[in-house]
Order: structure tokens, then sequence, then C-alpha cells
């Protein structure tokens, strides 16, 4: 099913972005200095990437029909499961941008804390986030919806992806992350 393939190899995309955080949470607890601008492109792509992208892929179709076509279960599953941790990714972030913004003027120890208990919390979220959906919430989609509803998915994934495409969304965002990995990890 093109539309959850594609949000699997999403998957492992953010997984690489969680270890660049907990990495720089690493040196930032070792003692090295904060590169402010780094974290600040890295929250960018929590935000954009991870959030407005993927979830906004698995939000806006896959979770949708989800809901509308497999009744309780899947509504309970997506309203009370996935879609509570995406809020606590999205609260993570903007947390993490107000720690950042913080640190620029106080570079205490508390301040210290803030940053590194958002990232590696943020970091920790998706991946249990993720194994989740890979192994529960996906699986069940393809195993649950008609041919016509996957067919639906499908449809309009490629839809979302061309409007991404356009505006060079995966490849700005990839670029950035295969960069920033081969520095960090």
């Amino acid at each position: 099913m093109y539309g959850i393939e594609l949000l699997i190899k999403e998957h492992e995309n953010i997984i690489q972005f969680t270890e660049v955080l907990k990495k720089l949470s690493v040196r930032l607890l070792e003692g090295e200095e904060l590169n402010i601008e780094l974290l600040k492109q890295c929250v960018e792509f929590g935000k954009y990437y991870s959030d407005k992208q993927h979830h906004g892929k698995e939000e806006k179709i896959l979770f949708r029909v989800m809901i509308e076509k497999l009744g309780p279960v899947a509504s309970k599953l997506i309203k009370n499961g996935m879609l509570v941790e995406h809020d606590l990714g999205r609260y993570h972030m903007t947390k993490l941008l107000e720690a950042i913004d913080l640190y620029e003027t106080d570079k205490s120890s508390e301040v210290k804390i803030q940053l590194i208990c958002h990232a590696t919390g943020y970091a920790d979220l998706l991946k249990r986030h993720i194994d989740k959906e890979n192994a529960v919430v996906y699986t069940f989609a393809e195993r649950s919806l008609s041919e016509e509803d996957k067919e639906l998915v499908n449809k309009e994934t490629e839809i979302f992806e061309k409007e991404a495409s356009k505006n060079k969304v995966q490849e700005r965002y990839l670029s950035w992350l295969k960069g920033v990995s081969k520095k960090i990890l």
C-alpha cells in the first residue's frame, strides 16, 4: 500500500533525526557549546517534516479514512493514542524552541536541562510512537480497510506528495538531514 509504505519510509528518516537530537543533547550534557542555529534547524525539521509533512498525511488522510471506515476501535486508537502523541510531540517542539530562545541570553544549567529534556523527550516519544504505528496502526489499516479505501488513501497521498514536491519539501529536509547526520552521528 503506497500511502503506508511512504509513511514507513518517512519513519526511518524521523528516527535518524531523533538520533541527531539525542547526540546533540549528549554533547550539551558533556559541556560542549550549543550550536543554536543547528538546534533551531532541528526544530524546523521537527515541525515541518515530521509534523506538517508526515503527521499531515496521517491525520488528513490515513487516520481520517480509518476513523470514517473502521468505526469505534479505530477511532479510539487514533483519537486517544496517536493524535494525543502527535500533540505531545508538538508540545516538546514548542518548549524546545522556547528553551533555545532563552539559552541565547541565559546559559544556566536550568535552561540546559530544559533543552535536553525537550529534545530527548521528543526523541523518545517519537521512537515509541513510530514503533506503535508500524506494528499496530498501519497493520490494522492494511488488514481492515477495503481495497477501495486503500486506493483512496493512496490517491490522496499522491496528491499530497505532488504538492510537497512542488515546494521541494522532501528534497530540502532530507538533504538537510543527510548533511547534519554526517556531521553529528
